[in-house]
This record gives C-alpha cells, sequence and structure tokens, in this order.
C-alpha cells in the first residue's frame, strides 16, 4: 500500500537562508505511515500555488511558529507580537480556503489553529497575560515567557478538558489531556464555522472542530513535542495520516 503524503508548511527562511521546522513534526507524521514534503512560504512577488500543492499531497499539517500580522484580523499591536511574515500569512490564508473547498485531510497546530481561525474571520487574543490570570490567579501558564526565563520563550505542560462525545475526544481516546504549550496568543471571537470543542482550566480555547469539515482537527497546544512518549498525542498523527491514506485511494 502506497503511504500517503502529508505536507508540513514551514517556518520562512532564517537569516542565513535556509528554511527551517522542528524535527518533531516530521518524525510524527512518518511515525504514523506517512511521508512528508515540507511547504515553505513564498516570496513577496512568487506566493505558492497551492493549488498546485493540493494537488500533490494527501493531507496537511498547518505548523506553528510565529504570530499572524494583526492587520490580518483588524487587531491592535502589542509589543510582544513577533516574527511576522506577511507572506507566510498570504500564503497559509490562501491554502487554508484551498484545502476546505477540496476537504483535504488537516491537522493545524498552534499558529495553524489561529490561521484557520483567522482565515475564517475570526480574531485573535494579542497576547494572554494580558487577558487571562496566571497560576496565582487560578490560571495556567500557556507558555514560559522571556522575562521568566531570562531569555527565550519555553513549552509547558497543562491541562485540556476535550468536549465529551466530540470528534477530538474520539481521536484523542480521553476528555482529559495534558500536553505541551508553547503560545501567548490565543483565538478570541470564532471564525465562521468554528466550535470549540477543547478548553485550558482558564477558559482559553485549545481546540475547534469547523462545520461541515470533519476533515480539519484544529489544536492550541503542540502535539508534536510529545507524540514520541504520548499515545494521545501521537493519535492525533496517526488520525491524520489515516484520513490522508483513504483520501488518496
Amino acid at each position: 500500500m502506497t503511504r500517503p503524503l502529508i505536507g508540513i508548511t514551514t517556518y520562512p527562511p532564517n537569516r542565513d537562508g535556509q528554511v527551517e521546522l522542528p524535527q518533531e513534526y516530521v518524525y510524527a507524521v512518518r511515525r504514523a505511515g506517512a511521508d512528508v514534503v515540507l511547504v515553505p512560504p513564498g516570496t513577496t512577488d512568487d506566493p505558492v500555488d497551492v493549488e498546485l500543492v493540493l494537488d500533490r499531497v494527501d493531507g496537511v499539517v498547518l505548523a506553528g511558529g510565529g504570530d499572524l500580522d494583526p492587520a490580518r484580523y483588524g487587531g491592535a499591536g502589542h509589543e510582544t507580537v513577533y516574527a511576522l511574515r506577511p507572506e507566510r500569512d498570504r500564503d497559509e490564508i490562501a491554502l487554508v480556503h484551498a484545502l476546505l473547498a477540496r476537504e483535504v485531510p488537516t491537522l493545524a497546530i498552534c499558529r495553524g489553529a489561529q490561521v484557520l481561525n483567522v482565515a475564517l474571520g475570526g480574531t485573535l487574543v494579542a497576547h494572554l497575560p494580558d487577558v487571562v490570570p496566571g497560576p496565582d490567579g487560578g490560571g495556567v501558564l500557556h507558555r514560559l515567557e522571556p522575562e521568566e526565563l531570562r531569555g527565550r520563550a519555553t513549552p509547558t505542560p497543562h491541562d485540556v478538558e476535550v468536549e465529551p462525545g466530540s470528534a477530538l475526544a474520539g481521536v484523542l481516546g480521553a476528555e482529559r489531556v495534558t500536553p505541551m504549550s508553547w503560545h501567548h496568543q490565543a483565538l478570541d471571537r470564532l471564525g465562521d464555522g468554528l466550535r470549540v470543542v477543547a478548553r485550558a482550566p482558564d477558559g482559553v480555547v485549545e481546540a475547534v472542530e469547523v462545520a461541515d469539515h470533519p476533515e480539519v482537527v484544529a489544536v492550541q497546544w503542540h502535539p508534536e513535542l510529545t507524540a514520541a512518549v504520548d499515545p494521545t498525542q501521537q493519535a492525533l498523527f496517526d488520525d491524520l495520516a489515516r484520513r490522508a491514506a483513504s483520501f488518496s485511494a
């Protein structure tokens, strides 16, 4: 049986002109029995041909990364907004519209879930620590902030409550999981057709489903970081590979 081919969006080129993607995404997809092709953003004058990409893949992972430009959703700027790349925003929003039209199996992760929301007309919270309580106030940390580490933000685990009976609960095989979280923004006003199916203990949206599009799974956390040791997180990639195999059959 031919292995399905999964396209994974990447970070923009770094200062050395190298396209980057954390290896955990690739390994999680390959463990699931699929092969991988990377889909980097285009340039200012040469956008990605998303229709051509979707002609060639059986599924898509919308990967994490830097923030979306607030101008994309009518938001205000914030000093913590980082790594804005309009070419990536443009190409990934176009990719969302195309994959929904074609009903391509998709797993949207962290930034990917935010791209999905913005593409469907939703908005984002600019900086979660400004609007939700931290651990001292009964909330949770969604990432370890640079000022806490005297350096770079890093991921941290926290509980997530999944809606009983949701498709996501069926995929995970659980209604409570403790994945790794690495975001300072989150979904605010939901885009058209989105429904919340998981939240953090502080109420932050952690996963959404799309009406009439069961082929799309979107989570705010980073399942790839613990998929090698946590079956509930690897299950997201296994499910994507199964759906992609059926899509290509």
